[in-house]
């Protein structure tokens, strides 16, 4: 095996030595879930809950652990951080509810009884970004789980701590041996074998759309099942008859939260162009007010990119014609910082409308009309999430209806609660994860005819 060196983003220190698996090491871990898949398939359904609720409990004991590395080794908030580690544990906790309600259905046939089963699936490959390590690591391991599948966990290359402490922590808590595994290394070897291996029979993947494209070709030739969670291109709507104070003074958070690195990230924001003026006056206050630093400080509000090489890519977004409204501040000396930025685009064709830039860049641009806001949200390849700011029910139900998102919020910018789905339209993936039909999706299907005559 060779190793790879983990830095932290806000020092540029290395915090970290980790070993990268070559493809055997790889074969190996699918072959022990391979091996470890009926065992855990055959466990009761109230057994398996018992120790996903265990495990729940053991990230819970570890959370400020957890949070503290997160916060070393991606430059997240240590507020975010901790509401990561919380929300790993929450989904452990909503999983731990559903091995038990994977309830097939009785249907009426002549001459006997017909039931379904919901079969699971086997090995589970998991592919994980580094812009929020736990969270989607969670959202793929723990239904996968629940419903009787083992896992194996590539985290990203610049991000692997919290992933390792995880499958620790599953260790601690009680889970059989080779159910839950967790494999460090680069993609074109650990996720590209995910793609490639015939034991694996499900393949989750969180990250750009472009390697998303080319995970769901690879898994074809298997008919291999797929859930991909890809880019993003939000819009966040606000209508003249809003509340422009709040919306204004949200909308930093909803576009420079982890710094932009985001895929339901606001990047685009539109005003009715009778309230433009005012709520620029409204959101430039709002935007210098954020505070950027020491990511470990309980009052930092946004920390740095993950590298240096991604804020070069977040850089080249502000060409020399680029039209800067106004930026935040950002902190001097080592650190790959990036002030909170807003600019105002020169026409439908501008990179920044187009392009996902995840980074703490955001577009403010006007609309005329209902349809008008409709039209331009539309107009991207992408549709993950969104908001729509408006005081009139009606309006917020027809463009809810209208906007080609999978996840929309009125007057706020939730994106994520874990017993509601997630998921985009289309170029932002394909299938949903979290909420109440989340293990389902790791599962097949079976139909049983008993004949009675």
């Amino acid at each position: 095996m060779t190793t790879s060196q983990v830095i932290n983003p806000a020092t540029e220190e290395v915090i970290a030595t980790v070993e990268a698996a070559d493809l055997a090491a790889v074969d190996a871990a699918i072959e022990r879930a391979h091996r470890a898949a009926p065992g855990w398939r055959d466990t009761a359904p109230g057994d398996r809950a018992r120790l996903l609720r265990r495990f729940a409990d053991a990230v819970d004991a570890d959370l400020e652990h957890l949070a503290a590395l997160e916060v070393r080794n991606s430059g997240h908030t240590l507020g975010n951080a901790r509401w990561e580690a919380g929300n790993a544990r929450d989904v452990l906790h909503y999983s731990a509810g559903l091995p038990e309600r994977l309830l097939g259905s009785q249907i009426p046939v002549a001459g006997g009884i017909d039931v379904t089963f919901h079969e699971p699936l086997g090995v589970v490959g998991i592919i994980v970004p580094w812009n929020f390590p736990m969270p989607i690591a969670a959202w793929g391991f723990g239904p996968a789980l629940a419903a009787g599948n083992t896992v194996v966990l590539k985290p990203a290359e610049l991000t692997p701590l919290t992933a390792l402490r995880l499958a620790e922590l599953a260790v601690r808590a009680g889970l059989p041996e080779n159910v839950f595994q967790v494999i460090a290394g680069k993609g074109s070897v650990v996720g590209q074998r995910f793609v490639t291996h015939p034991a694996v029979r499900k393949v989750v993947f969180t990250g750009s759309t472009e390697v998303g494209k080319q995970i769901m070709t690879g898994c074809a030739d298997q008919v291999k099942r797929v859930t991909l969670e890809l880019g993003g291109k939000s819009a966040n709507i606000v209508f003249g008859d809003a509340d422009l104070e709040k919306a204004a003074a949200t909308a930093p958070g909803a576009v420079f939260d982890n710094a932009g690195q985001d895929c339901c990230a606001r990047s685009r924001i539109l005003v009715q162009r009778s309230v433009f003026d005012r709520f620029l006056e409204l959101l430039e206050p709002a935007v210098r007010g954020v505070r950027v630093g020491d990511p470990a400080l309980e009052t930092t509000e946004m920390g740095p990119l993950i590298s240096n090489a991604h804020r070069e890519r977040v850089a080249s977004f502000l060409e020399p014609s680029t039209k800067v409204a106004f930026t935040g501040d950002r902190p001097e000396g080592p650190g790959f910082w990036f002030a909170p930025t807003v600019v105002l685009p020169q026409g439908p064709a501008d990179r920044i409308l187009t392009e996902e830039v995840f980074g703490p860049v955001v577009a403010v641009l006007p609309f005329e009309d209902e349809a008008d806001a409709i039209r331009i949200a539309n107009d991207t390849e992408y549709g993950l999430s969104g908001s729509i700011w408006t005081s009139n029910v009606g309006r917020a139900l027809r463009v809810s209806r209208a906007v080609e998102a999978g996840n929309l919020s009125v007057n706020s910018h939730s994106s994520v609660r874990y017993w509601t789905p997630f998921g985009g339209f289309k170029q932002s993936g394909l299938g949903r994860e979290l909420g109440p039909d989340a293990a389902r999706a790791f599962t097949e299907t079976k139909n049983v005819f008993i004949a009675t005559d």
